[in-house]
């Protein structure tokens, strides 16, 4: 009997990506799973799952898939082991579905060969450290104190009692993981003995409880870069938990909280300031000094400066770790009201009130707009 097309078998089209000819065997050798095909259909599963499969390997090959395109059947060697005599046995079906399906079920290790030991990167630490906003403005060095695992002085990093040694895993033969058959499918889970590691520890050593490590502290030396903000991370490569089966360690992420500042609150690369002067130097104008995180600044106040005034000194803030300029620092005029007044201080006052009222609305710049607007909104 002649050979079907190999295109035709699989039910792709002759400009099929290798992706979709990857599909569509799978498809078809789902559908012939011998668990789906029992009793009189059997045999017929098998002659078409060997027919799909010759297809398959033909047209999954770049080189034999351009022969077979120039010349068709006569283009390739038929006496290659492709089609007949193989059926489900000698590596046939379960072979082909391994070769499909097989990274569907690697385990999560991350590397050797198939079968072996499971090789686990060790967990994320998270360090939260606390700095205040000049430390953040100039940055710093620091000093942290972090949990560190060392070999066990007792043990050696056995795990083992002194006299004693580890024992390979009977239940995986060492390799740290067990495979599970499901029907055709062959799924790849970790010893649950060993819990991969390959070995067992009959006579645990008593300083380490088996785990041939033991939890120490350790002094970190971390560098804060100037101009670091609240909620940046700093990343220490390596110095998270330890893998498992000589695993890569994990890393440290370290987590900037700055502190509350008594005057100055940050805005990204801005701050801002609130700056209280008397209602006399509001009124007549004057000269005030300002803080800074560099040292002192003057700031002239004019005549008649009103409670919120802002007063902006350009690269005054923070360079942020990403910025090219300082930011600026913004000050905010509160002006104050005088308290706890004598009896002579409230008659000046009272006579000021007097003379301010006579001059009319050209003393209170707010004050006659003010009264335009109650005046409409009650009418």
């Amino acid at each position: 009997m002649s050979k079907r097309d190999y295109y035709e078998v699989l039910g792709v089209a002759k400009t099929a990506s290798d992706d979709e000819i990857k599909k569509a065997y799978r498809k078809l050798a789902m559908k012939y799973h011998p668990d789906r095909n029992q009793g009189d259909k059997a045999k017929q599963a098998e002659e078409q799952f060997k027919e799909v499969k010759e297809a398959y390997e033909m047209l999954s090959d770049s080189q034999k898939r351009a022969a077979y395109d120039q010349y068709g059947h006569a283009g390739v060697d038929p006496n290659r082991g492709m089609g007949g005599g193989e059926g489900f046995g000698g590596g046939g079906f379960a072979e082909a579905f391994g070769d499909i399906f097989g990274d569907m079920f690697s385990g999560g290790r991350a590397g050797g060969p198939r079968g072996g030991r499971q090789v686990y990167r060790g967990n994320d630490l998270s360090y939260s450290l606390e700095i205040s906003l000049e430390e953040a403005a100039k940055g710093k060095d620091a000093q942290i104190r972090i949990p560190s695992w060392d070999n066990c002085d007792t043990c050696h990093g056995s795990g083992a009692k002194p006299g004693t040694s580890p024992k390979t895993c009977t239940t995986c033969g060492g390799n740290g993981s067990v495979q599970m058959r499901q029907g055709f499918f062959s799924v790849q889970q970790t010893c649950p003995h060993c819990r991969g590691t390959g070995k067992i520890i009959p006579e645990p050593c008593t300083t380490c409880s088996g785990q041939g490590k033991i939890k120490r502290q350790k002094t970190l030396e971390v560098k804060i870069p100037a101009g670091i903000d609240d909620g940046m991370r700093i990343r220490s490569t390596g110095n998270g938990e330890p893998g498992m089966n000589g695993g890569p360690p994990g890393d440290l992420y370290i987590e900037i909280r700055i502190r509350e500042h008594d005057i100055f609150e940050r805005d990204g690369d801005d701050l801002h300031c609130q700056v209280p002067v008397s209602f006399i130097t509001a009124a007549l104008g004057g000269e005030i000094e300002v803080p800074t995180l560099q040292g002192k600044a003057a700031i002239d106040i004019p005549e008649g400066t009103q409670a919120g005034k802002q007063f902006r000194l350009r690269g005054k803030g923070i360079k942020g770790v990403r910025s090219s300029y300082p930011g600026d620092l913004y000050c905010h005029i509160v002006v104050e009201t005088p308290v706890k007044l004598t009896e002579y201080q409230r008659k000046l006052l009272r006579e000021l009130e007097e003379s301010l009222k006579k001059g009319g609305a050209k003393h209170s710049p707010s004050g006659e707009g003010w009264t335009d607007k109650l005046k409409r909104f009650f009418s």
